[in-house]
């Protein structure tokens, strides 16, 4: 009978752990789908503000039941002139600047490249927040140096992946207009090589600007989230300034009917997706993920994402699999694993604090999770703001050591 009892402590207990890792697939399996789905529609021509318009439209619905139950008595009475100018502000980096590029440089590379330059949020949020005094750099402990260590390897990914190619090869079938017709004209076929790698060139330029955008919307939601904690109220807000932002901007653009027209096809069921799937379950999902297992658990799941990308990207896209793609993509991933391993040992040694101190640097953050830069876990895939809830990890992992207001 014991032995019964045990077994099922056990199956319960190994059930319950395996919940936050099976949630976490959930989003790498969500983050994978948005960006196969946006890659298939942006190279059907969609227009991509539209595109941003409707799918955040569909993420506010998707987000205002949480808003309604969990935020309308807690902290409404603390929206003024002040919290909507941040809201403005936070829509516009980490969704209309952010986001729209990156769909352009999505657009002119792959799924697989411009994935992999989310990783390099993490290390810019670091950079940025260091600079601005929000973190403290300890290059003499093994923690600091780890995660020095860590970006560096990063940034160096990155630039393998963007300086070298290497040899090319495909998972199933390939794209025939990737490969000279004998019959076309070398100077034909030379023109379009060129246009290209032009193209390429302002997609990773893009992808960098996207970045640095991410980046500097994690520091403006320590700000937001001062002043106005409620977090699903605020990624509701979020989405429908940056939806009007983007109506607004893409009508400057193109006002072309047909660019804004919807009809039953897969620009729809992307739309759906993002703003069910890859914004308001996947919130939900990190939200829990993080309250159990803490704000560096999701981010080691981030190579999930690339690797299936990368296998469903060569599978169903027929796109080509490049050796520096690999060998940039295996420096990055390592690169971020040490950057969490030193933000992780940095961030338990602060818990050690003595109870006073502990208790003051509550006070000081009493929104905030115990979090760094995960980033890269959630922004790929979809809204940016779907992220709210952990970006105040800059606030608190800077709390015991510096200044946290940017």
């Amino acid at each position: 009978m014991g032995v019964i009892v045990n077994n099922k402590l056990l199956h319960h207990n190994l059930f319950n752990a395996s919940r936050p890792v099976l949630a976490m697939l959930l989003v790498q399996l969500f983050a994978t789908g948005m960006q196969l789905l946006s890659k298939l529609i942006l190279n059907q021509g969609t227009f991509i503000f539209a595109l941003m318009a409707y799918r955040h439209v569909v993420a506010a619905l998707c987000v205002a039941p949480f808003a309604f139950f969990f935020d309308r008595r807690s902290h409404a009475n603390k929206f003024s002139w002040q919290v909507l100018f941040w809201l403005f502000l936070s829509a516009f980096t980490g969704i209309t600047a952010a986001m729209g590029m990156y769909y352009y440089g999505l657009r002119d590379t792959t799924a697989t490249y411009a994935t992999n330059f989310l990783n390099l949020i993490p290390v810019v949020t670091f950079v940025i927040s260091s600079v601005l005094g929000m973190e403290k750099v300890s290059v003499r402990r093994r923690a600091g140096k780890v995660k020095i260590v860590g970006a560096i390897l990063c940034v160096g990914g990155a630039l393998i992946t963007v300086f070298y190619k290497g040899k090319g090869f495909h998972i199933g079938h390939h794209a025939i207009a990737g490969h000279r017709d004998v019959a076309a004209p070398a100077v034909i076929f030379n023109e379009i090589e060129a246009d290209a790698e032009a193209h390429w060139g302002r997609g990773t330029l893009l992808l960098l600007g996207s970045c640095f955008c991410y980046a500097a919307w994690f520091v403006v939601q320590v700000k937001l989230l001062k002043l106005f904690p409620s977090k699903y109220l605020a990624t509701m807000l979020t989405c429908v300034i940056a939806c009007i932002q983007s109506t607004a901007l893409g009508l400057c653009l193109d006002r072309n009917k047909a660019a804004w027209t919807l009809g039953w096809d897969l620009q729809l069921l992307t739309i759906l997706y993002s703003g069910a799937l890859a914004t308001a379950a996947t919130f939900c999902l990190m939200t829990w993920a993080i309250s159990i297992q803490g704000p560096t658990f999701p981010p080691m799941f981030n190579p999930v994402t690339l690797i299936l990308v990368a296998i469903s990207e060569g599978i169903i896209l027929g796109e080509e699999i490049r050796v520096g793609n690999i060998v940039g993509t295996a420096v990055m991933v390592a690169g971020l694993y040490c950057f969490l391993w030193g933000k992780t040992k940095e961030m338990k040694k602060s818990s050690h604090l003595p109870r006073a101190a502990a208790g003051a640097v509550e006070a000081a953050t009493a929104t905030s999770e115990p979090a760094p830069l995960q980033s890269a876990a959630v922004v790929p895939s979809g809204s940016p703001t779907t992220n709210t809830v952990s970006v105040d990890v800059l606030e608190e992992a800077g709390s015991g050591c510096s200044t946290r207001n940017p």
